[in-house]
């Protein structure tokens, strides 16, 4: 099975060509961190991918994209770009976790993977998992919780376990957590991207593109502060 795997999640941007099955190999990955808009760089990064393996876009079997969580925006392209690809093809799409997706960025660790990103006011998004042989075990849902609150979950559930920190909160959470039992993952295999996003499909289910859609942890932040306004308003009920 071909699949091509997008993640434009937070500020790099990454897509994949992956061969899935008994042998599973990597055809073609491409990864951009320059702060460019994904609404520039993400389509022409798959046309380069498509173009340097001798690939159409119609060999692609499935479409496979970090959904969520994330960058409203960034989420929206990256969904929208797989939605547009795989209707006009008839081929279906397969919603991937961010989170679940980092945690295949370390093939070869044993240990406990703490996926994390930044969702500022000192908050990450963050699932936990498990990796043995080369498996990833899921050990929590996908949350956004502040950064203490992560640290004293770590300190009571894995004291004596070594912890891997993965994605773009990873340097943020070590700068506050660091030491001990916490660990930094290598730069080359912190960031969310496209292999990851293919790996972690292989054990999703196929869905429709009209289907597919972001999966937010939080409301955007315009929402957030007409919610605020309406509690402080004190009535309960929306502002006229």
């Amino acid at each position: 099975m071909l699949i091509l795997g997008i993640d434009s999640s937070a500020v790099s941007v990454s897509a994949a060509i992956c061969e899935l099955g008994e042998n599973t190999r990597v055809i073609a990955e491409g990864f951009l961190n320059n702060k460019i808009t994904h609404s520039q760089t993400l389509m022409p990064l798959v046309q380069s991918l498509l173009d340097n393996s001798k690939t159409a876009l119609s060999d692609i079997d499935v479409f496979a994209v970090s959904a969520g969580p994330g960058s409203f925006t960034g989420l929206r392209i990256g969904v929208s770009a797989v939605k547009g690809m795989a209707y006009a093809l008839g081929k279906p799409c397969r919603e991937v976790s961010t989170l679940h997706a980092m945690a295949y960025n370390l093939p070869l660790y044993d240990g406990i993977i703490c996926a994390v990103m930044d969702a500022r006011v000192n908050q990450v998004y963050n699932a936990l998992f498990e990796t043995r042989d080369g498996a990833v075990t899921r050990l929590c849902d996908d949350r956004a919780l502040m950064i203490p609150e992560l640290k004293a979950e770590l300190d009571e559930k894995y004291p004596d376990r070594e912890i891997m920190l993965v994605g773009d909160g990873a340097e943020l959470v070590f700068g506050k957590t660091g030491g001990g039992n916490i660990r930094l993952s290598p730069a080359p295999q912190r960031y969310q991207n496209g292999v990851g996003v293919c790996l972690a499909a292989e054990h999703c289910p196929d869905i429709s593109a009209a289907a597919l859609m972001p999966k937010y942890l939080r409301l955007p932040q315009a929402e957030r502060e007409r919610l605020a306004k309406i509690k402080a308003d004190g009535s309960g009920t929306e502002l006229e």
